[in-house]
């Protein structure tokens, strides 16, 4: 590990990056103190995106000193942050399924034997020193594919920890975590820092984890530093008035009083979920709650027609859908917003216009195109789910992580075309509070047309608790209402890892 010079760990000078008039970062300047855990928050366009860029060497900024180990730069390559001890971790693991542990922790820098060939053996007894310092059981020799999510980041880590870092910057690094892998994870992350003095950059979302992990805490806004605070200093509000000033914790509740049945599930039976019976009115905003891998997403897509259902119907205004068609799904209104929307939504080269509009071309089309009348099609889209910027010929990747989720459901959320039931699963993951709230709004504004209702999936108490009117707990496949009266973060928890003590289920 290199020697610091100093307390600090690292120290940013004036960090500035535009890109034409978009000023991304207007002068960061932050000292973090080696060996602690640093928070790095801010809403969805604040800039953390690109500081991490000019960390890790994907990103030169046009001015501004960076010092890492005592170092100092002006800009760092990829090659250059790695030599100045800086590793990073993406929310999307940078490992190969069919490859085993040892392989991957030392992927691109194999240790090989005294002819060139790659030593097998070394590579796992080392990987086995460094899997154990970690403190968990992992064999070096198990296939990545075979891992647990959980335990995959915990490679990435290992992985990053082989070269003998500074600086460690997690970027998301429990979305797709269930809660026993996020405090196993978070328990890791303290050892490090206070242990072996490594110093942590930890950038997420999820705001109780930063009152868990962080030592201090600095909230970026408008491309500035906003604040830096000490952890013992900060209340859950405090973070929330930060990075989204005026919001509330959950947001208002709203009356519901349902309308006419709109979809009908009878004794539906996935390939790992159900039997589910129940009718969704119109008006209605259903929560599916359960820890990774319950069976949210089999139910979701089951539903909309991307997975075969093994038994039971799914009607739509009582009209029989058929099994295992998204096409008619959608055709007759069932619409999904995938939890991936970067793999399974977004169209990133496209742009935001066609983003949005894509499924709506033949309605807008009228038989032929008509750029101006598309043109007013996304800006009342855009005006609707608060884009910003409105950029409607931006590739969609171009945006951040907010106003992308904003253009995936806005595709469907809005009123062009004909969708009545809207499926979202994990509508707001990777989503900062502000655009979290605005997504709910539309949510809510969608729902609240006669003709319409919502069934959304979520691995988060407190988005239940702001959006659902009703909602099903799933636990191994197995889907079971809980009373409107139990709809609390205790009884959502308990209840999803299998304790329904208390909770009085029924399906209906």
């Amino acid at each position: 590990m290199h020697e610091a010079v100093g307390p600090y760990g690292l120290q940013l000078s004036g960090i500035r990056k535009s890109y034409g008039m978009n000023n991304v970062l207007r002068g960061i300047d932050m000292k973090i103190t080696a060996g602690t855990v640093h928070a790095l928050l801010g809403a969805n366009g604040a800039g953390k995106s690109t500081l991490l860029g000019c960390l890790s060497g994907a990103t030169h900024p046009d001015d501004g000193e960076i010092v890492i180990g005592g170092r100092s730069y002006s800009g760092l390559t990829p090659t250059q942050a790695f030599e100045a001890g800086c590793a990073i971790i993406y929310q999307h693991f940078q490992l190969i399924d069919s490859l085993n542990v040892a392989d991957n922790i030392f992927l691109g820098q194999e240790r090989r034997n005294a002819v060139g060939a790659v030593d097998a053996r070394r590579q796992e007894r080392e990987a086995a020193n460094i899997l154990e310092s970690l403190g968990v059981d992992i064999s070096p020799r198990a296939l990545v594919g075979s891992l647990s999510v959980g335990e995959q980041q915990i490679v990435e880590i290992a992985r990053a920890l082989r070269r003998k870092p500074d600086l460690l910057i997690l970027d998301e690094p429990t979305a797709a975590l269930g809660p026993h892998e996020v405090t196993a994870l978070i328990r890791l992350v303290r050892r490090l820092a206070t242990t072996q003095g490594l110093t942590v950059i930890y950038v997420t979302h999820l705001l109780n984890e930063v009152l868990q992990v962080a030592d201090a805490v600095t909230v970026l806004r408008d491309g500035q530093v906003y604040w830096t605070r000490a952890r013992q200093d900060l209340e859950m509000q405090d973070l929330v008035d930060g990075i989204s000033p005026g919001s509330a914790l959950t947001g208002a509740k709203r009356d519901c009083t349902p309308g006419e049945p709109i979809l009908q599930l009878t004794n539906l039976q996935c390939t790992f979920t159900g039997p589910l019976t129940t009718t969704v009115h119109a008006g209605e905003i259903v929560g599916l709650f359960g820890l990774l891998g319950s069976g949210r997403t089999n139910l979701l897509e089951s539903i909309a027609g991307v997975r075969r259902q093994v038994e039971g119907t799914v009607s739509l205004s009582g009209a029989h859908l058929e099994a295992g068609s998204l096409a008619k799904a959608a055709a007759a209104g069932v619409s999904l917003v995938a939890a991936d929307r970067k793999v399974q939504s977004l169209f990133g080269s496209m742009t935001a216009e066609e983003n949005v509009l894509l499924p709506h071309y033949p309605q807008l089309s009228k038989g032929f195109r008509s750029p101006s009348r598309e043109r007013a099609s996304f800006h009342s889209i855009a005006r609707k789910i608060r884009l910003h910027p409105v950029a409607p010929k931006s590739p969609a990747d171009s945006f951040s992580g907010g106003n992308a989720q904003k253009l995936v459901v806005g595709r469907w959320a809005a009123d062009l075309g004909n969708t009545s039931v809207l499926l979202l699963d994990e509508p707001t993951q990777g989503v900062d509070i502000g655009s979290r709230h605005e997504i709910y709004e539309l949510l809510r504004a969608f729902a609240s047309n006669s003709h319409r209702c919502v069934i959304f999936a979520s691995s988060e108490p407190e988005e239940l608790l702001a959006l659902a009117d009703r909602v099903f707990i799933l636990v191994d496949g197995v889907p079971t209402e809980i009373a409107t009266e139990d709809i609390t973060e205790s009884h959502l928890l308990s209840a999803a890892h299998g304790s329904f003590d208390g909770v009085e289920g029924r399906t209906k």
